[in-house]
């Protein structure tokens, strides 16, 4: 992007709060309509860096939280280094603007399956957190309801499961493929199921005066024998894609290149990532569609092992075999994409 143009959206996009000066941006598209705030993105051994993206609307109080592995601690750090300054908040209010965005500029949760890597943020929030709705397939809502927010495992914060509960959070159950609009919000969003290894994930498309992000949660590659989620989604978002009117695609990759089929827990490497981009472009008439598409990837595995850089190897990877044209981002914690 031209850095004329980056450093035009920077002057805009300050904060109207005196002295706090320019809120930092990571990527900015030259006309963007969406602001992307990674609360969290690893997987695996990093438990304070937990798959959690918050999604608003340019210019609106409103936004929604796609996963919460990671939140309130995700939160802090988008506080202190300065990249929800540009969120309006509440003059003279007694909350940090942390804890603003958490009660009052989040409207709802969109999560996509139940592992503790994409909802421990989410439980350990609670107590503090003010009633929303959490949007899900009913698979994931009625684990939620009777395995996590059940008064046993964690307070019954839900208004579903044993009682006597809470009710704080209210359940959506989503049918797949037909849009909800988010309470409170000028939001419109459509669930789609994805394969992962023994349960459903989601992805979720996030639309706003006619523009989209796609939001996906752990899917694996479609097998020859399965089901074809994937490329079933694809099918679903390519108008979108060939009217350019969705151009950023959150998506995990989890391992390298190297690692066994049998031991890849339903999830994804740049390669199968790379195939089924081919796929997307196929299905939207030919790859020139997708040309310039940005991809922000996360999930990448945290591990123990000294000196490795998992991100930059699964970086390396994805570049090396992006015959499609596609823009990929390696997502970092803290960081804000305007898209």
């Amino acid at each position: 992007m031209p850095l004329h143009h980056l450093k035009t959206l920077r002057d805009r996009l300050k904060t109207s709060r005196a002295g706090a000066g320019e809120t930092p941006v990571t990527f900015a598209d030259s006309n963007p309509v969406f602001e992307i705030v990674a609360l969290g993105v690893r997987s695996g051994v990093a438990d304070g860096n937990l798959s959690s993206y918050l999604i608003r609307p340019l210019g609106t109080n409103e936004a929604v939280i796609c996963d919460a592995g990671t939140l309130g601690h995700g939160l802090k750090r988008a506080e202190a280094r300065g990249v929800l300054n540009d969120i309006p908040i509440m003059p003279d209010s007694a909350l940090s603007r942390a804890g603003h965005v958490l009660k009052q500029t989040v409207r709802a949760y969109l999560i996509s399956h139940a592992h503790l890597d994409h909802v421990a943020g989410l439980v350990l929030s609670s107590p503090e957190d003010t009633p929303k709705p959490i949007y899900a397939l009913p698979e994931t809502n009625a684990l939620l309801a009777e395995h996590l927010f059940n008064g046993r495992i964690w307070g019954a914060m839900g208004d579903k499961g044993p009682e006597p509960r809470i009710g704080k959070y209210s359940y959506k159950d989503m049918e797949a493929g037909e849009s909800q609009n988010i309470e409170g919000s000028g939001l419109e969003i459509t669930a789609w199921p994805l394969s992962h290894a023994s349960t459903t994930s989601t992805a979720f498309l996030i639309q706003h005066h006619g523009r989209a992000i796609l939001y996906m949660g752990d899917t694996q590659a479609d097998q020859p024998d399965g089901p074809q989620n994937l490329h079933e989604l694809w099918e679903a978002i390519a108008p979108l894609v060939r009217d350019k009117k969705l151009h950023t695609i959150i998506m995990g990759v989890t391992y390298p290149d190297e690692q066994p089929d049998n031991a890849l827990c339903g999830q994804l490497r740049p390669k199968d990532l790379l195939q089924s981009l081919r796929d997307l472009g196929h299905v939207c008439g030919g790859r020139h569609h997708i040309r310039g598409l940005r991809v922000l990837v996360g999930h990448v595995k945290e591990t123990f092992h000294e000196g490795s850089n998992p991100v930059q190897h699964l970086y390396r990877e994805l570049q090396d075999g992006n015959d499609i044209g596609i823009h990929f981002m390696m997502a970092e914690q803290s960081a804000r994409y305007l898209v």
